[in-house]
C-alpha cells in the first residue's frame, strides 16, 4: 500500500510505502515529475503539480524502501517502476509530492492570514470561491481549517482569478475539501461575487 503523510490533505505529503507490515519512505535521489505522477494516479489524486525532496513534509521513520526511482510515468503502481533497494540516504532526503486534487486555502488582502478574500489552490492554480452557496457553515469550516478561530463577518469581492470553486457543506467537516464542491461550473457561479471572510483569530 501507498500513502502521503505530513500534508494538509490525503493528496499531498511525504511518499510512504508499506512493506511486510512496516511503513517506510522513498529517497529523493532522482525523484521527479514522472515518479510523482505515478503516485498521484495510484492514489486517485489526479496528476503531480509539485515534487519535493529534502523532507519538505517532515522526516519519516522506518526503513527507506526505494532509491533512484525511475518511473516513465505510465506505470500503474510505484513499485512497478525501476528503483534500487539499496540506498545511501537518510530521512532528511524523504521524497514528497503535491497532487492536483489537493486543495489548500488562504485569505488574501486582509491585515493578516485570518481575513480577506477566500482563495483555493487546486489543479495547480489559485481560484476564487463563489458566494452563491457560501454561508456561515462554510466560513466556519474554513476559519477552523486555517487555525483562525470563528468567522465574525462575511465579505464579498470581485472574481479576478481564472478559476472558480463552489462549496456546500452539510455539517462541520474537517476541511472544505470534505464538503461537496464543484470546480469551474458556470451556472451556479453566474452573477456570484467572490467570497471573503473575517475570522476572529490572529493566524499562525
Amino acid at each position: 500500500t501507498l500513502r502521503l503523510a505530513g500534508g494538509r490533505s490525503r493528496c499531498e505529503g511525504r511518499v510512504e510505502l508499506e512493506q511486510e507490515g512496516a511503513w517506510g519512505t522513498v529517497c529523493d535521489d532522482g525523484w521527479d515529475m514522472p515518479d510523482a505522477d505515478v503516485v498521484c494516479r495510484q492514489l486517485r489524486c489526479g496528476r503531480a503539480v509539485r515534487v519535493h525532496g529534502r523532507a519538505a513534509f517532515g522526516r519519516g521513520t522506518g526503513p527507506i524502501l526505494r532509491d533512484e526511482v525511475g518511473c516513465e510515468g505510465h506505470e500503474e503502481h510505484l513499485w512497478d517502476c525501476n528503483a534500487t533497494l539499496e540506498h545511501d540516504c537518510s530521512h532528511k532526503e524523504d521524497a514528497g509530492v503535491v497532487c492536483s486534487e489537493h486543495q489548500e486555502w488562504r485569505l488574501s488582502g486582509g491585515r493578516d492570514g485570518c481575513a480577506g478574500r477566500v482563495e483555493v489552490f487546486f489543479r495547480g492554480t489559485w481560484s476564487t470561491v463563489c458566494d452563491s452557496t457560501w454561508y456561515e457553515l462554510e466560513a466556519k469550516v474554513l476559519c477552523d481549517t486555517l487555525g483562525c478561530g470563528e468567522p465574525v463577518r462575511q465579505l464579498s469581492f470581485a472574481h479576478t482569478l481564472p478559476g472558480r470553486m463552489l462549496y456546500q457543506c452539510e455539517g462541520h467537516q474537517p476541511s472544505l475539501a470534505h464538503c461537496q464542491w464543484t470546480y469551474n461550473k458556470s451556472a451556479p457561479c453566474h452573477q456570484s461575487r467572490a467570497a471573503g471572510v473575517v475570522c476572529n483569530g490572529m493566524g499562525p
